[in-house]
């Protein structure tokens, strides 16, 4: 009896006893390979009455593939184990590769090969208040001589003196990668005297 005789013959709503068919059957209803047939059964799309050979009740296995293609079409599609395998796996490889790529940022951090913009932000508000200090003092520092000059001229250049001292300190500020260094020991935790150990060993 054909898989189309069988279902006609149901269609007033009763199952008929002999409702058991085999892979090749339900293949062939589905419009798939019989492989993909024993994948659904195995990954619990589709229920088996029996395996070896695989057997299956005719009107279940059909409402239980047309629920799992409605699902599919509605965003449900319930995930079989071979997915729930690939995704874990495909999590699992993503967490690693993003630890190592943590790590060789850190490293980078550590040998002073990259900084962090909060540290590029500290080292620049440095500078900006040590020459916002000197400025600041530069008053205090002249006054005392301003008014022993007897003209403008020479308290022009004593002024002058003082900026170009400034500005030279300015001028000879140099990157130092050792104190980003530091920096970043700080922030994870190490201390000088483990350094110094490791140093040593």
């Amino acid at each position: 009896m054909s898989v189309s005789f069988r279902l006609k013959a149901g269609m007033g709503g009763q199952k008929m006893e002999n409702s058991r068919v085999h892979v090749a059957e339900v293949a062939a209803l589905f419009g798939v390979t019989e492989r993909t047939v024993q994948m659904l059964a195995k990954d619990g799309v589709i229920t088996a009455k029996k395996k070896r050979p695989y057997e299956f009740d005719l009107y279940d296995v059909a409402q239980e593939y047309i629920r799992y293609l409605s699902d599919k079409v509605q965003g449900r599609e319930r995930k079989t184990s071979g997915s729930v395998e690939s995704e874990k796996l495909r999590a699992e490889t993503d967490f690693k590769r993003s630890k190592a790529d943590m790590a060789a940022l850190q490293l980078r951090e550590l040998e002073g090969k990259m900084h962090r913009s909060e540290d590029v932000e500290a080292m620049t508000n440095d500078l900006v208040y040590n020459i916002r200090s000197m400025l600041l003092a530069l008053p205090g520092r002249l006054a005392m001589d301003i008014v022993e000059v007897t003209n403008a001229n020479e308290a022009s250049v004593m002024i002058r003196k003082e900026c170009h001292a400034i500005l030279n300190e300015l001028a000879g500020y140099k990157y130092d990668p050792e104190e980003y260094r530091r920096r970043v020991r700080e922030r994870i935790g190490w201390s000088e005297s483990i350094e110094d150990d490791a140093d040593e060993g």
